[in-house]
């Protein structure tokens, strides 16, 4: 179910100092804990966004990613609060979209190569792969896939 306080999501303010340093890249468990109040990990994920946001962190996430919020949410909230979802997302200012291309699909593989005995999902593969090409190395989510490929999870200081 999705929660009836809308959780705040970054606005756009003025970079400073290294993008790399303060983009933080957004997996659907994320996603998915923020909106949605019963998930086991809500309080957790909205602590986390709200730090992001005190720190004007750019996120970033994938088209796949929100294919596969979208996805769970429309089966356990319904398609209108699985769409308001995403024109939420969307309507974020510090959030980028990142559209799977020809080379994240190759370094996707290379990804799944690479840990043939884990059961990695192929949007989390793509994910690696963005994560890479855009040198961030921290995601934001409750995924154990992203320590086993060598990301950090984000936690705030504090």
């Amino acid at each position: 179910m999705v929660t009836s306080r809308r959780p705040s999501l970054p606005r756009r303010h003025r970079r400073t100092g290294s993008a790399a340093a303060g983009r933080l890249f957004v997996d659907s468990s994320g996603w998915i804990a923020l909106v949605s109040a019963r998930d086991q990990h809500h309080a957790e994920a909205h602590e986390r966004f709200e730090a992001a946001a005190a720190q004007r962190r750019r996120l970033i996430t994938t088209n796949l990613v929100l294919a596969e919020t979208h996805r769970l949410l429309l089966f356990r909230a319904g398609p209108q609060a699985a769409r308001r979802v995403l024109d939420r997302l969307e309507a974020s200012t510090l959030l980028t979209i990142e559209f799977a291309t020809a080379a994240h699909h190759r370094a996707a593989l290379a990804w799944l190569d690479r840990l043939p005995d884990q059961r990695i999902s192929y949007t989390d593969a793509v994910s690696f792969a963005v994560m890479e090409a855009t040198a961030c190395p921290t995601a934001i989510g409750f995924d154990g896939d992203f320590v086993v490929a060598g990301f950090s999870l984000w936690r705030p200081a504090g």
